[in-house]
This record gives C-alpha cells, structure tokens and sequence, in this order.
C-alpha cells in the first residue's frame, strides 16, 4: 500500500470505529468506491487493521483512564476500601461482556473471514446497521435500569452478557460493534451516555484480544509483514490513536446532550452510504 493509503486508512478507522457507523464497513467500502488498489484479501490487510486498532485501544485507555484505574486499584484494595467494590464490579461485567465475543470468534472465525473484504456485504450491512440504529431508537426502554447520569451501578450481570451477545453483531462487515452494543443497553434501559460509555468501555478488552491474535501474524505470517514497512504502520496506529481520543470525546459529550433520538443522524448515514455504495459498485 502507498503512504497516501496508509495513512488514509488509519484516519478513516480512527474516526469511523467508536462511531456507530461501522469502521470495518468503512474499510472495505471506501477503498473499493475511491479505486485505491488495496489488496483487502492479502494476508497482511487484516493485521494491519489490528494495529489501527490498537492505537483505538490506547485512545480509550487514555479517555478512561480513570476508570481503567479504579479497575487496577480495586482488584488490590480491600473489599470495603472507598469504590472499591464498584469498580471490581465494573470488572466482571466488562469481562462477561466480553465472553460472548470470544466464544463466536473462537467458533465462526474462519466463515466470518469469508465476508471480510466483499465490498458489496459491507454495503449491504451498512443499510442494516442503519435500520438497526433507527428500530433500537425506536424500541429503547427508558430508565429500567439506572436512573440518570453516567455511572453503571444499576447494570445486572445479566445485562451485561445481552450487551456482549449484540456486539458479536460487528463480526460482519457493515454492523457496527458501537452501535449494536449501544442499541443493546438503550433495550435494557441505560440512557445514550451511559451505553456509549459500556459500549466503549467494552471495546477495550475485544481490541485487545483481537491483537493478541493478529499482531504476530503481522511480523512472522507468510507475505504479512510485506503490507508496509514496520515504521510507517505503528505511524498509521499513532494517526488512529489521536483520531479516535477525538472521536471518543465528542461522542461522549454529542450523547450527554442529545437523549432523544440520538442515533439516528448515524443511522441515516449508514443507510445513504450503503445505498450509494451498491449503486456506484454496481
């Protein structure tokens, strides 16, 4: 790939990932329109995505980080030291949400694969991640489960396993991990500040993984490590760090704001584009 794709790339998937538009849709859908000639089948494309989506990781690490922190310092403290508890909480709901992503990916990964880079799937399921964003405004349940502000203490075990299940949704190209796990906390209750900040939250540990799993296939797989040199990748995953600490703030303070029918200017887009996306590849 040339820098300009490169680069381009990595803006694309710093700002369209923590929206609810679908930053894997993106990736497979622009490049195809805009004729970049990026192989998306080559065995390097996915690990390089992985990297993008580690400077993600650090973004949220970094807007979180008082959260990460209480998390850390819970685990060590004692059971009855201040908040302690509620963000050992915190922990294990992040952690059950995350189950459900590991278990489907363990499983569908090699059938999913076969999706990864068809332009004309992505299109199709942008459409659908629309659709989705506009019925779960629709069928949002208000206040069942915490009452006002950010935190989470009213979020069940339970709930939080729902949450994981609809953010195994993102495994296809076009479904946005952010917008299904958004859409599965507006259903159980939460307001659109505290399920963006669940949703986001919960990008971190599914990130992580996936570059557990991908990253090695980056520097030992065969053709892998001949995507681009070294050096300009960990530039690409600097330009999607700052992208998405940028994207992360204004969503979390768009959501603080906009209560009713705030997702669906995303889910208006996710359909325009996808229809545009099947016209102009047809």
């Amino acid at each position: 790939m040339t820098l300009f794709n490169i680069l381009l790339i990595a803006l694309l998937q710093g700002l369209t990932e923590l929206f609810p538009v679908s930053s894997l849709g993106h990736a497979v859908v622009l490049p195809a329109l805009l004729h970049l000639g990026i192989d998306q089948h080559a065995p390097g494309f996915l690990p390089f995505l992985v990297v993008l989506h580690v400077g993600t990781l650090a973004a949220l690490l970094l807007y979180f980080w008082r959260e990460w922190l209480g998390i850390a310092w819970g685990l060590v403290r004692g059971p009855r030291a201040d908040d302690a508890e509620n963000y050992r909480r915190l922990a294990g709901l992040l952690v059950l949400g995350t189950l459900p992503a590991i278990a489907v990916g363990f499983v569908l990964e090699k059938p999913l694969r076969v999706l990864f880079g068809d332009p004309w799937v992505a299109a199709l399921f942008l459409i659908v991640n629309g659709g989705l964003l506009l019925v779960g405004e629709r069928l949002r349940r208000r206040g069942t489960a915490t009452a006002s502000g950010e935190r989470l203490d009213g979020l069940r075990w339970r709930d939080a396993l729902v949450i994981g299940l609809w953010q195994c949704l993102a495994f296809i190209p076009g479904l946005s991990r952010s917008g299904a796990t958004m859409v599965g906390g507006l259903r159980l209750g939460l307001n659109h500040a505290q399920a963006a900040r669940f949703s986001f939250l919960l990008g971190a540990p599914v990130i992580t993984g996936a570059a557990v799993l991908e990253i090695p296939k980056l520097l030992h797989a065969h053709g892998a490590a001949q995507a681009a040199p070294l050096g300009l990748i960990l530039l690409a995953g600097a330009v999607a760090g700052a992208a998405a600490f940028l994207s992360t703030a204004f969503l979390m303070r768009y959501f603080r704001r906009h209560e009713t029918a705030a997702l669906n200017p995303f889910a208006y887009y996710c359909i325009a584009l996808g229809a545009l996306a099947l016209v102009l590849l047809h």
